[in-house]
C-alpha cells in the first residue's frame, strides 16, 4: 500500500506547513527521473500480481466468524527469507491498511515466457499456504475483497470496541486496533485525511430493499456508543452508513503492475487499459455485503473513494472557495481522470483540474502537455502523510516527494517511473479488479489481463473512448448484478492501421467510421468478451494471439480452463462472487427477508468460501470443473528459452561478427 517509509510521522497540523515544498521538490524528483530515462529502451516485459488475503477465525460452537488481528505477528515471519536472501524468494510479503491483512506478491516477477501463466495459480495458492500455516486452531487465510460484518460489534478477534471520541478514525463502529499497528503510517494517514477534510469520512450505501426488510430503513445505532451525534445528521433512510477509512481500506484486491519496454509503451498501456477497469471491475463483483446487510452495491470501489476522501467542503463545492485552491470532483481515491498520451488526448473530453504552476514547470521543461496535464492533475493534492527524517532529500537522488504523491493518489490506475538507482522500468498498474475467493479465478483475471494487453501491443488495437464515458461505466459496474442486467460503453471497431489482417480481427471489424459516425456504443458484458455478428470481441483477439505464439501443452490447458471461467462468467452462465453469495444468503434457512446478514449467515458463509478455496467442495454456479495443470516448476521451459536465445547469438555473430544482438521480448 503506497510508500511505507519509516521515521516520526508529522500531524496534519505540522503536515500542511510542507505541503507546497513538497509539491515543488516532488515535480523536480519527477523532472530528474524522466529527463534521465526517457530515452531507456528494450525493457523486456515483466508483470506480477498483487493478492490482499484476509484472516478470519470460526468459533464452531456460537457459529461465529470474526478478523483476526494479527499481521502484525505473521510479516515478520513470512519476510524473513526476503531479508536473508532476497533473490532466492518465492514470495514477497508487505503490510496492508488493518492487521487483519497481508498482501502477497510473487518473489520475482513474471516474464515473457508464455510458461509463466502456468505458474500464478501455484505461486498464489503457495502464499495461502504460507499464511496458513502459520494460523492457529479454526483461523483461516481467505481471498474475498470484504468482510460481510465489517464494522459490526465484536466483528474482530480479539474484540475491541470504537471509542470515537479518543480514536484516530473517530468510528462507532470500526476500532482502531483494527489498523495495522507496526508502521505509523496506517493511523496517522487516517488521523491526517480526518483533519483536512476536518470531518470524519462516511458514505451511505443504499440498502437491498427485500420483501420484509423494514420501510423506511433507519437503523438503530444503540449498540454501538456515541460518536458525539456525527451518525444522526449525516444517516439517510434506507442506506448502510459507513464512517471509518478501514471500512474502505479494509477491502482486498487483486492488482496487476506490468514493466513495459519504455515511457511510450507504459503511457500506451495505461490509456488501452483505462477502458477496461469497469468492465474488469463488474466481472470480479464480491462485495454485496456492508457491515451486516444486503446493499444495492456489488463492488467496493465508491466505499473505498468515499473512506479515502480528504477534500474539504470548500473543495467539494458545499461552500465557496475560500482557503482551497480547487474546486475537485472527485475522491484521490478515483477512475482515471485523463489518459496520458497525445494519441489519446481527443478522448480527454472532462475538465481537468491542474495545478498551473506544476504544469507550466513540467511544460518549461520539455514534458509534453499531455503527460504534463497528468503529473499537475495528482499535485492538485496535498500530502496528507510526511515523516520528519524525509523532510530534506536530494532530488537528484531520492523520489520520496513524487511518490508521496503518486502513490497517495489512488486511481484505477497507476502510472509508476522508475525507482531511483534501479533496473527498474516504466510501469503500469491495473487497480480495479475485485479479489475472488479461489486462486483459480484470481489466476485467471491475471493471466486474461496480461495476455490482453500483449494482444493490443501485437495487433496495435484502440480499445479508447472518451474518459466521461469510462466514469460512467464504473457507475453502472458496481450496481447489482451488472454484468448481467447492465450495458456499458465500449468501442465499437477495435483495429487501427496498423492492426493485420488476421481472419479474427477482419470478420467483424471496419477500420474505418463514417463521418459523423460514433466510434462506440452499448453492449453487453458477455459481447465485449465473448463477440457477437457485430463486434469480434476481446475473448476472440486473445484466442488469435495464442494461436500465433508457441506455448507448451501444459500451459496451454492451463490457460484454456482460465479463458473457459472468463467466457462463462461474462456470459453469466457461471454467476460472479457477489451474485452467488447474494444467493447463498436468500436461500440460507435463518436468512428473514429483510437485508440481515447475521453473525450465523456470515459463520456459514464463509465456512462454505473456505472449503470452495481449499478444494473441499466444488462450486459449479461460480467454477467450471478445474482442470488447470499449474506448476511452480517452469525449469524446463525457461531451459529451453535460454538454448534458443544462445542459438540465435551463435548465428547473429557467425553472420554479424562485430555486433551484438540485444535479445528482449
Amino acid at each position: 500500500m503506497g510508500l511505507l517509509t519509516q521515521g516520526r510521522p508529522l500531524t496534519w497540523e505540522e503536515t500542511k506547513k510542507y505541503t507546497q515544498s513538497i509539491r515543488e521538490h516532488g515535480v523536480e524528483q519527477f523532472l530528474h527521473i524522466y529527463n534521465n530515462l526517457k530515452d531507456r529502451r528494450n525493457d523486456c516485459l515483466k508483470w506480477g500480481d498483487e493478492v490482499e488475503f484476509i484472516m478470519v477465525r470460526f468459533d464452531h460452537e456460537k457459529k461465529t466468524v470474526q478478523l483476526v488481528l494479527k499481521a502484525h505477528e505473521l510479516l515478520p515471519i513470512l519476510m524473513e527469507p526476503e531479508h536473508q536472501n532476497s533473490d532466492n524468494c518465492t514470495s514477497l510479503w508487505r503490510p496492508e491498511y488493518t492487521d487483519y491483512m497481508i498482501e502477497g506478491t510473487p518473489g520475482k516477477p513474471y516474464g515473457h515466457l508464455p510458461a509463466h501463466f502456468n505458474m500464478v495459480e501455484a505461486n498464489m495458492r503457495l502464499r495461502r499456504e504460507l499464511g496458513q500455516g502459520l494460523l492457529g486452531k479454526d483461523e483461516y487465510v481467505l481471498s474475498t475483497s470484504n468482510f460481510p460484518r465489517n464494522g459490526c460489534p465484536d466483528c474482530t478477534w480479539p474484540p475491541y470496541k470504537p471509542t470515537p471520541g479518543k480514536s484516530v478514525t473517530a468510528s462507532f463502529c470500526f476500532p482502531d486496533e483494527a489498523i495495522f499497528p507496526d508502521h505509523p503510517r496506517f493511523k496517522t494517514l487516517t488521523h491526517n485525511i480526518n483533519r483536512r477534510r476536518n470531518a470524519k469520512v462516511a458514505l451511505n450505501v443504499p440498502i437491498f430493499i427485500d420483501t420484509k426488510t423494514p420501510r423506511p430503513f433507519l437503523e438503530d445505532f444503540s449498540d454501538y456508543g456515541d460518536d458525539g451525534g456525527a451518525y444522526k445528521s449525516a444517516v439517510m433512510k434506507d442506506h448502510i452508513y459507513l464512517d471509518a477509512m478501514g471500512l474502505g481500506m479494509g477491502c482486498c484486491c487483486l492488482q496487476v503492475t506490468f514493466q513495459a519496454q519504455s515511457i511510450d509503451e507504459a503511457r500506451f498501456l495505461y490509456d488501452q487499459l483505462t477502458p477496461l477497469t469497469p468492465i474488469m471491475l463488474a466481472m470480479s463483483a464480491a462485495s454485496p455485503i456492508w457491515r451486516g446487510y444486503l446493499a444495492e452495491i456489488d463492488c467496493r470501489w465508491n466505499v473505498l473513494c468515499a473512506m479515502s476522501d480528504d477534500r474539504t467542503a470548500e473543495e467539494r463545492g458545499f461552500e465557496p472557495l475560500k482557503h482551497q485552491r480547487f474546486r475537485i470532483p472527485k475522491s484521490r481515491y478515483s477512475s482515471v481522470d485523463c489518459y496520458i498520451s497525445p494519441e489519446s488526448e481527443k478522448y480527454n473530453d472532462i475538465e481537468i483540474v491542474k495545478d498551473m504552476n506544476v504544469y507550466r514547470k513540467l511544460i518549461d521543461n520539455g514534458i509534453d502537455h499531455v503527460l504534463a496535464q497528468h503529473i499537475a492533475h495528482l499535485f492538485i493534492r496535498d500530502p496528507v502523510i510526511l515523516f520528519e527524517e524525509k523532510l530534506h532529500l536530494d532530488d537528484t537522488k531520492d523520489a520520496d516527494h513524487f511518490e508521496n504523491i503518486n502513490s497517495t493518489n489512488w486511481q484505477s490506475m497507476r502510472f509508476k517511473p522508475p525507482p531511483v538507482n534501479s533496473n527498474i522500468g516504466w510501469r503500469v498498474e491495473f487497480r480495479p479488479t475485485e479479489l475472488q475467493m479461489t486462486d483459480f479465478e484470481n489466476a485467471a483475471f491475471v493471466t486474461f489481463i496480461v495476455l490482453l494487453t500483449r494482444a493490443i501491443m501485437t495487433y496495435n488495437l484502440n480499445l479508447l473512448i472518451p474518459i466521461s464515458l469510462v466514469d460512467q461505466n464504473m457507475q453502472f459496474a458496481q450496481q447489482r448484478d451488472a454484468l448481467r442486467h447492465r450495458k456499458f460503453h465500449f468501442r465499437k471497431s477495435l483495429s487501427t492501421h496498423e492492426t493485420p489482417d488476421t481472419p479474427c480481427l477482419t470478420s467483424v471489424q471496419k477500420n474505418k467510421f463514417q463521418e459523423n459516425e460514433c466510434e462506440h456504443r452499448l453492449m453487453t458484458i458477455d459481447e465485449i468478451i465473448n463477440g457477437s455478428n457485430e463486434f469480434v470481441g476481446l475473448l476472440n483477439i486473445v484466442q488469435d494471439y495464442l494461436s500465433n505464439i508457441e506455448v507448451d501443452a501444459d500451459t496451454r490447458c492451463t490457460i484454456n480452463q482460465y479463458l473457459n471461467l472468463i467466457s462463462k462468467r461474462a456470459a453469466g452462465s457461471l454467476l460472479t462472487n457477489a451474485t452467488w453469495m447474494r444467493h447463498f444468503v436468500a436461500n440460507h434457512p435463518s436468512y428473514k427477508q429483510d437485508s440481515v446478514v447475521t453473525n450465523e449467515i456470515a459463520y456459514d458463509l464463509l465456512w462454505k468460501m473456505k472449503r470452495i478455496a481449499n478444494d473441499e467442495e466444488h462450486c459449479p454456479e461460480v467454477l467450471p470443473r478445474i482442470l488447470s495443470k499449474t506448476t511452480l516448476d517452469v525449469s524446463a521451459a525457461v531451459e529451453k528459452d535460454n538454448s534458443e536465445l544462445e542459438v540465435k547469438r551463435s548465428l547473429m555473430n557467425n553472420n554479424h561478427p562485430h555486433s551484438s544482438l540485444n535479445y528482449q521480448i
